[in-house]
């Protein structure tokens, strides 16, 4: 059966949500199990992984004929896929229903009052969060999907996008880390093996991990570009001089 939680004068400490003082005015626990939330994500995110392995598995535009691209890049464009999904609407939906999340039923709006457990910043629509998240879920979401795409038909400013999207997500990343830091973990049960390690640590630890890679990567393919430019002007001035 549904609770729904109001304050009566008091701070309310019916929720499940760390500091244990927190006041969330008619919160309402959530008819979904945990369960039936991260099947949902993994398998979503699953099938969008499926899908663009395969896409990306075909002939690409631009590129020599019968020349594919390698497994790594595939696997970094099967993130980029999921970072969309996840960036544009699950983040999207944090942006634009903050405030009515904490009694909200949808099953997205559960979805993070699940996750919240592991950081309630989100379900008290913190500032930093919510500014946060809508520059994610404006510029990253459709970004990612932008570079899918990109790399799909070949286009010469794949490894900017890159860059700047993986930029984008590193710093994000580390600055949602710093500034919880700096408020001694106070937002999730220290140490709790789902809530803190998994939901806190683990699944934002993978924006500072594979962006770091990605950045680096487009860092190298770049100033490679960069060399050849350079060697073909050189190249033409010697030209002119004889």
């Amino acid at each position: 059966m549904t609770k729904v939680y109001t304050e009566a004068g008091g701070t309310d400490k019916r929720h499940p949500y760390w500091p244990r003082s927190l006041s969330i005015p008619n919160y309402t626990e959530n008819d979904r199990s945990m369960v039936e939330i991260l099947t949902f994500l993994f398998s979503v995110s699953g099938l969008l992984l499926f899908v663009t392995w395969m896409v990306t598995g075909r002939d690409v535009a631009g590129l020599q004929a019968g020349r594919r691209l390698s497994v790594a890049r595939r696997l970094a464009l099967c993130w980029f896929a999921v970072c969309g999904f996840i960036h544009g609407i699950i983040e999207g939906w944090f942006c634009l229903y903050y405030s009515i999340i904490p009694s909200d039923q949808s099953f997205l709006s559960q979805l993070w009052k699940e996750y919240s457990k592991g950081d309630s910043r989100y379900v008290i629509a913190d500032n930093f969060t919510v500014c946060m998240e809508t520059v994610t879920a404006v510029f990253w979401g459709p970004f990612s999907v932008w570079i899918v795409l990109a790399f799909l038909y070949n286009h010469s400013y794949r490894f900017v996008l890159q860059l700047i999207v993986s930029l984008g997500q590193l710093y994000g990343a580390v600055l949602y880390f710093y500034t919880e830091h700096r408020e001694g973990y106070a937002h999730s049960q220290l140490g709790h093996p789902i809530y803190f390690w998994f939901y806190f640590v683990f699944m934002n630890l993978l924006w500072i991990v594979l962006p770091l890679l990605l950045i680096a990567d487009a860092w190298t393919n770049l100033s490679s570009a960069q060399t050849l430019s350079d060697n073909k002007v050189r190249g033409k001035e010697k030209t002119k001089r004889q």
